[in-house]
């Protein structure tokens, strides 16, 4: 039985939260499939396209920090209600946009929404079960990624080519604002049930983040985490744009290609790479990282190709494999963030690394693809992505064959 040794309420939390990460990537990613169609409306540059999912992420990092320490005051659940209404919200408010400033606006407040629901939503989910199976439990949730950024690319694509980009906006974000009100239901388990530091009060954010630094398995797991982010986060606004303007597919067409993969790929991918990661522990220390390391550097022979390939359907094959190796890691490397840091630190734990891999990763790598962009051309400008893989996959790698299986979590 999936929820043997966990506390009541679990099945109601996995299914709510998974639900609303589903909605957190599809808010995410509409406006990627329709850049060219508020680039023209608005008069942009390919910069300027960018610079909205740049300040959205920079929102989104430097909120984090603030939901983290807000979580030691109020309702964990309360939280994650308002930040679900407020990024819903502001996602239709992008459809509203007269300029580039307006719509820069409207992207920055869907950060500080989505900062509540990434930071605290995965620290709640691990307190209703033990260790050895929030890789499990976080695999589950985290296949929301891959099937709420295809419906971004799916959905964004279908309506902004009916009915135009403010639509799309208006249509994707509304329903989050309802989907808010079920959050409200899910059971707060407390903090650390599982783990043997439950009762030591969280540390200071000065404090949490020498504890950090000094924890070289967090750090080597998120070095290896903030070049993949960079990686991905140019590949998912940019690669329908190089599809359109570079193998010559409509908006609907690139847009349903990239979520079908995204969707079938990471779908499938995740779910498999959480299966396998464990399977891997009979074979070889550190097995999430081994399993992470190798899927990537095959991520990043596909990712290759898929810009490389000079046929439209030959790109899009490649594109499926990337994707499918490409999220291989999502499971078992949140599961060893959760793992390798001790209850009172979680929370402050995944506020750092969204930090980190939002800072140095998707924070920057969609506009200076798009700087570069305007001045090399998309199709030079993008093989950025594969470099930032094989980068992620060495340092994946690296961690697999240096340090030791952690076996018990250290207290505060």
């Amino acid at each position: 039985m999936l929820l043997n040794s966990t506390t009541r309420g679990a099945g109601y939390a996995i299914f709510i939260l998974t639900m609303m990460n589903l909605l957190n990537y599809l808010d995410r990613y509409v406006p990627s499939v329709v850049k060219d169609l508020f680039k023209h409306d608005l008069k942009l540059t390919d910069f300027q396209t960018s610079l909205p999912i740049t300040g959205f992420v920079i929102v989104y990092m430097l909120s984090s920090m603030m939901f983290g320490a807000l979580a030691d005051r109020f309702p964990r659940k309360i939280l994650i209600a308002a930040g679900i209404a407020l990024w819903s919200l502001a996602t239709a408010l992008a459809a509203f946009a007269t300029g580039f400033w307006t719509f820069m606006l409207a992207r920055a407040l869907v950060g500080v929404g989505e900062a509540a629901y990434a930071t605290l939503a995965p620290a709640l989910l691990s307190d209703f079960f033990p260790p050895e199976r929030r890789n499990r439990i976080l695999t589950i949730f985290y296949v929301a990624i891959p099937v709420g950024s295809a419906m971004g690319f799916i959905l964004g694509g279908m309506f902004g080519e009916m009915y135009g980009w403010r639509a799309a906006f208006l249509i994707c974000g509304l329903p989050g604002i309802a989907m808010a009100l079920l959050a409200l239901w899910i059971r707060d388990p407390g903090r650390g049930r599982f783990d043997l530091d439950a009762d030591v009060t969280p540390p200071k954010w000065a404090q949490a983040i020498g504890l950090l630094l000094r924890n070289r398995e967090y750090m080597l797991v998120v070095a290896g985490y903030t070049v993949v982010t960079f990686a991905a986060g140019a590949l998912a606004d940019w690669f329908p744009t190089f599809l359109q303007r570079h193998r010559g597919m409509s908006i609907e067409e690139s847009g349903h290609y990239v979520g079908l993969s995204a969707v079938v790929g990471g779908l499938f991918g995740t779910i498999i790479g959480g299966f396998l990661a464990d399977k891997l522990k009979a074979w070889t220390r550190q097995s999430y990282m081994a399993l992470s390391g190798w899927s990537m550097l095959l991520a990043t022979i596909f990712g290759f190709f898929a810009l490389t390939l000079q046929n439209a359907m030959g790109a899009v094959t490649m594109l499926f494999l990337a994707q499918f190796f490409l999220w291989f890691y999502n499971g078992p490397v949140n599961a060893m963030l959760t793992n390798c840091v001790p209850s009172a630190l979680r929370v402050r734990a995944f506020a750092f690394t969204i930090l980190l891999i939002h800072l140095l990763g998707d924070a920057i790598s969609p506009t200076i693809v798009g700087l570069a962009s305007d001045y090399i051309g998309l199709q030079s400008a993008i093989q950025l992505v594969p470099i930032a893989m094989g980068i992620g996959a060495l340092i994946w790698l690296y961690t697999w064959r240096t340090l030791p299986e952690r076996v018990v979590t250290e207290s505060v």
